[in-house]
């Protein structure tokens, strides 16, 4: 969005698909979500949280903890997720890794020993990042085999296409052409396309099974559905 370039800040959260390489030499799948930092959009935070197994808890190494940083925590910790700090915007003069580490671990109390280092302008540390998500984040149970369900954390609309809903797999398998209900409001609809989000656009897919990230178009034509 040009707001959130103009002001620097997430406003909207997004997703994203990586296909990444461990240190162990294996492939890996990372389901990313994107959510804004800010204290006047709790909210999406809170449901984004609920779709995920671990955060990233990325704090400015210039500004040290604020507000919205201890609220976003608290709402982590809620969800009992693995917690990964980040210090961010290092390269700058003015970052204080040491004073920033300390305020995380005495206002927070989160163990700062291993907390990353990074800069998002120059990209320095993402590499680190990566891996550690790796060996850090547990993986989402597998039940595929189970009945579908699935978490809407998010929706957009489409003048064309409708409602297009962001969801999670909890369990089981969705694919295109099936007959899906949403459980607020008993209705049905029958999903004409599915989707992964790679660099901010829409590649669709025939199916997205448990612990994966998408989206779906149903023709669903109000978001209240």
């Amino acid at each position: 969005m040009d707001i959130e370039r103009e002001r620097g800040i997430t406003i909207k959260l997004n997703t994203a698909r990586m296909q990444v390489q461990g240190d162990d030499g294996k492939e890996y799948v990372l389901n990313l979500i994107d959510t804004p930092g800010h204290v006047d959009f709790t909210y999406e935070v809170s449901r984004s949280l609920a779709a995920c197994e671990g955060a990233l808890l990325v704090v400015d190494a210039t500004q040290g903890v604020e507000a919205q940083t201890l609220a976003n925590v608290t709402l982590a910790m809620e969800h009992d997720l693995d917690i990964i700090p980040i210090l961010n915007k290092v390269d700058l003069p003015t970052a204080d890794v040491l004073r920033v580490a300390t305020e995380i671990e005495e206002i927070i109390g989160i163990d700062c020993s291993n907390a990353l280092e990074c800069s998002a302008k120059t990209g320095m540390g993402v590499p680190e990042i990566i891996q550690a998500i790796i060996k850090r984040v547990p993986p989402p149970a597998d039940t595929t085999g189970a009945p579908l369900r699935m978490l809407v954390y998010d929706s957009q609309y489409d003048l064309y296409r409708g409602a297009i809903a962001m969801f999670r797999v909890v369990d089981g398998t969705v694919k295109k052409g099936m007959k899906i209900r949403f459980m607020a409001t008993a209705k049905e609809f029958e999903v004409d396309e599915i989707g992964i989000m790679i660099g901010g656009l829409k590649k669709p897919v025939e199916s997205l099974s448990a612990g994966e990230v998408g989206y779906l178009c149903a023709a669903i034509k109000q978001v209240a559905d």
